[in-house]
């Protein structure tokens, strides 16, 4: 394709008129329009060769023989068109949302393209067009990349949340962690974490490998604690399983023997041994506990069989125990001791020969004759201490030497009272009044004795 001169040439009637050039700044472009107005910022010769008209001069842009002027002019405007439309295209990328960088660039490289570009059109409005583009991409890259920094810092304070809630699980004391629980919770971190990972904005390399290499550590951690909970606990289950399997084994050797008394002991014995014992596996436990208790079973209702068969046969022995539980409390109150003993040794006589009574009467019936006998010891006490003569002669002393003190205590306040000191005088009459009620009590309970 050859350049030819530039010279003038008549346009062709078949063409619109000229009409002012637009700046291309919409998000659509009525492309035939666009195309009758880049028409008019160029001319095409009768040979076919096409020029653009720009402010340095016309520039040839290329040649389309075979072609009328009209034809070939119009072959090239719609090249321009088409870079029209793709400034269009990166400003509604824009608006939609694209990286500003990227459109920057587009724009740019679409824009150093004009001044070669073998096209007819408002080149000049176009780079005008591309100019406010690359402005408004540069300042929506600016916005773009603070929300970037921003979203990256709320990202990155998320992921420390899970970190902190990681390592916090980890350092719990193993003796009070909640493994299936502590343990799910965890999972669910590290599932946050990836879904973070994939779907939110990628941190600095040296942030991600800091929180990641905290988050690997609390998990680790954890996993390390859990593992060695579980050996210890399966060595204490598995001491918990032998204690108890011989416990067991000795409940079971147990469970045939009639001597209730003894082995009733040893039941609570072996109760005592099992408590304090480990705990073995839940399921060993378990099952272990089940032939514990059936064992205990065995033996208590054999018990229970022959006590029940005792009570029915103590049944007759109740009756009369009755009855003379009766006469023993009809002696109270008691009043002459001796009496009362005489007759009560008489019933207790009779008590031990009645025999035994059904299990669930004995302590009322023991208690019961133990009140009468409690009233007649409390009794006869009473008596001795009246007629003690030890008693007596200390009582006697003792109001001796109480009236010897009221009468140095009269004498004194007959003193200060002749003195006129009143203190004196009122401490005299406290001391007298507190010695003759002394000696009043005193003198009631020697009456008593005698």
């Amino acid at each position: 394709m050859s350049t030819p001169t530039p010279k003038p040439t008549p346009r062709p009637s078949s063409l619109p008129r000229p009409q002012a050039a637009q700046v291309v700044n919409a998000s659509h472009i009525d492309h035939d329009a666009e195309v009758a107005r880049a028409v008019s910022h160029g001319r095409a010769d009768a040979d076919g060769n096409v020029f653009v008209t720009t402010p340095a001069g016309e520039r040839a842009v290329g040649q389309y023989p075979d072609a009328t002027p009209d034809e070939a002019l119009e072959y090239f405007a719609k090249k321009y068109v088409e870079l029209a439309e793709n400034a269009v295209l990166l400003r509604n990328r824009l608006s939609a949302g694209a990286p500003g960088r990227e459109v920057v660039s587009a724009a740019r490289t679409l824009q150093e393209s004009l001044p070669e570009a073998n096209v007819v059109g408002d080149l000049k409005g176009l780079s005008a067009t591309l100019d406010t583009l690359i402005s408004d991409a540069e300042a929506t890259e600016s916005r773009q990349a603070a929300r970037a920094q921003a979203a990256k810092l709320a990202a990155a304070e998320d992921r420390e949340a899970l970190v902190v809630e990681a390592e916090t699980l980890a350092k719990q004391d193993p003796s009070k962690i909640q493994w299936k629980h502590s343990g799910a919770r965890l999972r669910e971190l590290f599932a946050q974490w990836k879904d973070m990972q994939r779907s939110g904005p990628r941190l600095p390399r040296a942030v991600d490998q800091e929180l990641w290499g905290r988050f690997s550590q609390a998990r680790n951690t954890f996993e390390h604690k859990r593992k060695e909970f579980f050996a210890e606990l399966d060595k204490v289950n598995a001491e918990g399983k032998r204690i108890k399997e011989k416990i067991v084994a000795e409940a079971e050797s147990l469970s045939a023997s009639t001597d209730f008394r003894t082995v009733s002991q040893k039941y609570k014995d072996l109760m005592s041994q099992w408590k304090r014992a480990p705990r073995a596996s839940r399921k060993d436990d378990d099952a272990l506990w089940a032939r514990f208790r059936a064992a205990q079973d065995v033996f208590f209702s054999a018990r229970d069989a022959e006590n029940a068969a005792l009570d029915e046969e103590f049944k007759s022995n109740l009756v009369v125990k009755e009855e003379l539980l009766k006469k023993a409390q009809a002696l109270l109150p008691i009043t002459d001791p001796v009496a009362a003993k005489r007759e009560l040794r008489t019933i207790q006589d009779q008590w031990e020969d009645a025999g035994k009574v059904p299990r669930a009467d004995v302590s009322r019936m023991e208690n019961g004759l133990r009140d009468v006998e409690r009233a007649l010891a409390d009794a006869e006490e009473a008596a001795w201490q009246r007629s003690n003569p030890e008693t007596k002669a200390r009582t006697s002393g003792a109001l001796s030497q109480l009236d010897e003190s009221i009468v140095d205590l009269e004498k004194k306040l007959e003193t200060a009272k002749s003195g006129g000191d009143e203190k004196a005088v009122a401490e005299a009459q406290e001391a007298l009044d507190a010695r003759r009620a002394w000696r009043d009590q005193l003198a009631q309970t020697a009456a008593e004795l005698d």
